[in-house]
């Protein structure tokens, strides 16, 4: 979970932020069809859950809650399971799955100094490993050959997309702009990623190649701030969410907001409006696609 502008109740940690919060809130992952623009409940829960991953083989979807990751059947009753990830024991919503579906990665705050640092471990659970020494680091991408994750880290007093070996190794910085930019994630054809940035004034959708050049902006919104840019597994399409203009300041995604899910082409055009609903951080910070192309999960949430 980030917070670039922490509250005096947040200052000791956003985990212990986050375990506040989970009694004041009810969370409601759910399924929307882009066809019929249904949406369908998979499962309430009377507690913060946050941001959804849908696994490659179309079996699970993975969220967040109170430091753990658990995974849930889409379409049957069967409760939750645990992913065993160790010592990692403070995860927030920033986790992906490879495209083989065989490891997890995720942004886990270091029991030491509680700064948010990227690693990896087997998707059945296991031991994490270490993949960005450097902190705060807060992943978002993990490219579709499995050799590359992208992510958002402050290295300069700025916020920048980096990139770094699915090994560990050498970072490199992306960007450059001044201002906050967020979200990196592959496209699936491997030869872009997105992200968004405030740049422009308003946080916007952007696009870039993969080595940071061609940075190019996609949507033109003056009346929304759009984060979190997730492309289909198909390439077409891409779904983000929007605050209004005005509602917060551009470079914040805080929770508790009324939002929309707005669904746009990947080459770039007119969005629509999906849904609006009533979320913001957590409800869709990471790609939730099905792999089908055809849905995607979210959570919406409900104050207690």
């Amino acid at each position: 979970m980030k917070h670039y502008v922490l509250t005096a109740i947040c200052l000791l940690s956003a985990l212990s932020c986050l375990q506040a919060q989970n009694s004041k809130v009810t969370s409601t992952l759910e399924v929307m069809d882009i066809t019929t623009g249904k949406r369908t409940v998979v499962k309430e829960f009377p507690y913060l859950i946050e941001a959804p991953n849908w696994t490659p083989d179309g079996q699970w979807l993975v969220y967040n809650s109170g430091g753990k990751l658990y995974k849930l059947s889409p379409t049957t009753a069967a409760e939750p399971q645990e992913i065993n990830t160790g010592y990692a024991t403070r995860c927030n919503n920033d986790h992906v799955i490879s495209a083989d579906g065989k490891q997890i990665a995720i942004s886990h705050g270091t029991k030491e100094d509680g700064r948010s640092r990227i690693y990896t471990l087997p998707f059945e659970g296991g031991t994490p490993r270490l993949i960005t020494p450097l902190a705060p680091s807060y992943l978002h991408g993990w490219s579709p050959d499995g050799k590359e994750l992208a992510y958002c880290a402050d290295r300069n007093g700025n916020y920048d997309i980096y990139v770094i070996p699915a090994e560990g190794g050498e970072e490199v910085r992306l960007t450059t702009a001044e201002g906050l930019d967020d979200g990196a994630e592959y496209s699936p054809c491997g030869k872009y990623i997105w992200f968004n940035s405030v740049r422009s004034g308003l946080m916007q959708a952007w696009r870039m190649k993969t080595d940071g050049s061609e940075q190019t902006q996609m949507t033109f919104d003056e009346t929304r701030n759009a984060w979190f840019p997730h492309v289909s597994p198909n390439g077409e399409l891409v779904v983000y969410i929007a605050y209004k203009k005005g509602d917060v300041q551009p470079g914040d995604h805080p929770a508790n907001k009324n939002v929309e899910l707005l669904l746009m082409p990947a080459k770039g055009g007119e969005p629509k409006v999906l849904t609006q609903l009533f979320g913001g951080q957590g409800t869709i910070n990471v790609n939730s696609w099905a792999p089908d192309s055809k849905k995607f999960a979210f959570v919406s949430y409900r104050l207690n």
